[in-house]
């Protein structure tokens, strides 16, 4: 090899490198429409099953079909807001009336009652405080900030609703059009293999994410009925807000705990109820309620559920989210199951003789 050739091989080199950097960058400026994507994607998975009974059942021409099915989701989505809005409109009215001095007593009184509490059972909850970072939000400084956010997010959340349903629509629409363009494109020695593996993917990510709606329908209801049954204010919003935590497997429902367990404890020292004799109880209770609900969605519904849409087993399901969990973060753990389900379907269609890949895609 003379100096020409690797001077050669260097800029070659230099321009892939540039070239990559050029496109990962590219690919950053436009993650926001690549998100609009994905989520116009996974909609489109949750509505075509809809489509389809349009279409087959009540022979609805195709652009008909995929309008009525946006326009049922947009029905049931607003019905489902309006459902809160008395709710959101008595809290906003209570909230115009908060004395922000008083809402600082009371979050000193709270963590004066905690402490106070833990320091009878010998526990020293002093230096816990000062170490942590609850101090910062003493002066509660963080109020209009926090509304001003709000604000920028539900402007851009508008921006995104309408970008999603736009992409959604054509998706649903042209759906058969981007399989014939698609195809198109593939090489012919792969082609069958390759369009097998999108359409099981298709069919299985489908059944996964209706199934995704199912459990968080059903831990809602349990929620409901754990805040009902002790008399918790607001019981369909918190559980609603708890039941989407779950969206985020293991995490999620900590997190849903410990917000209601909250949300519980502040209701009770602002309307003056005893802290260790009326409002620890209730919150204790709570707590150990969503603590059975989650026992009972983790050992019964979502392994039933799961299991039978992706076709894998439950421990398979628990590894897989566990690890990427590791790897990947919250981000990872949320994605695990429909990547991992994604992969077992293209080894299994690419690799069908592989021992490994046959153990893992028996039940495909």
């Amino acid at each position: 090899m003379n100096s020409k050739e690797i001077a050669l091989g260097i800029v070659k080199a230099v321009g892939i490198l540039v070239a990559s950097g050029i496109a990962l960058f590219f690919l950053y400026e436009i993650s926001t429409v690549i998100l609009y994507c994905l989520i116009a994607i996974v909609i489109s998975l949750l509505l075509h099953p809809l489509v389809l009974f349009l279409k087959r059942k009540l022979k609805f021409k195709n652009t008909l079909a995929v309008i009525t099915s946006l326009f049922l989701t947009f029905l049931l989505i607003s019905g489902f807001i309006l459902l809160f809005v008395p709710l959101l409109l008595a809290q906003g009215k209570n909230l115009s009336l908060v004395d922000v001095t008083a809402l600082e007593k009371n979050y000193h009184l709270l963590l004066h009652n905690i402490t106070v509490f833990l320091d009878n059972y010998n526990i020293n909850t002093k230096q816990l405080l000062e170490s942590s970072k609850l101090s910062t939000f003493a002066t509660f400084e963080f109020i209009p900030n926090f509304i001003n956010s709000f604000l920028n997010t539900l402007g851009s959340f508008s921006v995104g609703f309408a970008s999603v349903l736009f992409i959604t629509f054509f998706i649903l629409k042209e759906r058969d059009s981007i399989y014939i363009k698609f195809e198109k494109l593939l090489p012919e020695n792969q082609k069958e293999k390759i369009v097998n593996s999108v359409k099981e993917i298709n069919r299985l990510l489908s059944r996964y994410f209706l199934g995704l709606l199912l459990q968080l329908a059903i831990v809602m209801l349990l929620y409901l009925i754990v805040f009902l049954i002790f008399g918790v204010d607001n019981a369909l919003i918190i559980a609603l807000l708890c039941a989407v935590f779950n969206i985020v497997p293991y995490v999620g429902p900590v997190i849903a705990s410990v917000v209601a367990c909250l949300l519980v404890m502040t209701s009770g020292i602002g309307a003056g109820a005893d802290f260790a004799n009326e409002t620890l109880p209730t919150t204790l209770f709570v707590f150990i309620g969503m603590s059975l609900v989650q026992v009972i969605d983790n050992n019964i519904s979502s392994p039933l559920i799961f299991s039978k849409s992706t076709n894998s087993h439950p421990l398979e399901i628990f590894l897989v989210i566990l690890i990427a969990g590791l790897l990947f973060g919250i981000s990872g753990m949320i994605i695990a199951v429909p990547f991992y389900t994604s992969l077992k379907v293209i080894g299994k269609e690419f690799l069908p003789e592989n021992k490994i890949i046959r153990a893992f895609t028996k039940n495909l």
